[in-house]
Parts: C-alpha cells; structure tokens; sequence
C-alpha cells in the first residue's frame, strides 16, 4: 500500500500563477507528471483543485473531494465526488480502487495529509517560474521525510521524498 503525493511550484514557492499550476510548470515538469499517474489506481484531488486544474481525462478513476454536489469534472467519465475529509477518502479509495493512491491537491490539502502522517511517498518539482500565486516554503514539506533524492532535468528540480 502506497499513498504518495505530488506537487508543483516556482522557484519563489508559488503554487499557481493565473490562477493555475501549469502556469509553475515547465516541460520537463508535465512529461514526468503524466507518466506517473499511470502507475496508480486512483487519484485524489481536492474540490478546489478540480475547478481550477484541467482534469476532463485521467489516465485512473478520479475522486473529487467536496462538500459542493456540483460535479466541477463532468466530462470526465472516471469521476466520483465525495463529500468526505481526505483522510477517510484515503480509505475508502483503497477499498474501493486499489492500493496505490496518488494525491494531486493543493498545499492545505497536502499539508492536512501530512500531519495526519497519510502521505507515505512525496513527489516535489521546482520550476524556475516566479511571480506567482499562493506562496509557500517548498522546503519545509520535505521536513516530514526521513531522506529524500534530489535530480535535475534543465532547469526543473525533482524532489522524490519518502520515510
């Protein structure tokens, strides 16, 4: 069983710039991102991400964390809403998909998991874009983990973190 976590931001901690993660990404950054969620069983987003972030197609069954019954994904046929908290959401997705869970929130969503010690493996990308949106310490993340490998494709950092 493996619930892992991955994140996007800038250089300067930003977690979106015009409004969305792809504004902090870069092309090293998306090629990584989409070959590794093949590689679960399901993926877990918060209501907010799933308004702001493309998730019309996912490569797994999707689940939507929100207290709302609008259905901000509705062209993705792979889609469940779940008025739940995360932790619980982890649970059931286990139950129900399979035993590798992938989390692609946002910082309150990620950073909820992490004290509730759910988040088992952790996936940072640093990108050299500044000037975004939603600032936070990056590497204040990686203190929840026991050891961490660091690599480095153009100017795109990747951080994979795991106890």
């Amino acid at each position: 069983m493996s619930t892992c976590a991955c994140l996007v931001v800038g250089a300067d901690g930003s977690t979106t710039k015009g409004g969305s993660s792809r504004g902090v990404g870069s092309s090293a950054d998306r090629s990584v991102f989409l070959a590794r969620r093949a590689q679960f069983d399901v993926i877990i987003i918060g209501g907010n991400t799933a308004r702001n972030e493309p998730y019309a197609r996912t490569p797994v069954p999707l689940v939507v964390i929100s207290r709302s019954d609008a259905n901000p994904v509705a062209d993705n046929p792979k889609a469940h809403i779940w008025n739940t908290t995360p932790a619980l959401a982890i649970g059931r997705a286990r139950q129900e998909f399979g035993p590798r869970i992938l989390i692609e929130g946002g910082v309150a969503f990620i950073n909820e998991l992490l004290a509730d010690r759910l988040i088992d493996e952790f996936f940072l990308t640093v990108t050299p874009e500044r000037e975004g949106e939603n600032l936070f310490d990056w590497r204040e993340i990686l203190n929840h983990f026991s050891n961490f490998k660091e690599s480095q494709v153009d100017e795109t950092l990747f951080f994979h973190a795991q106890n």
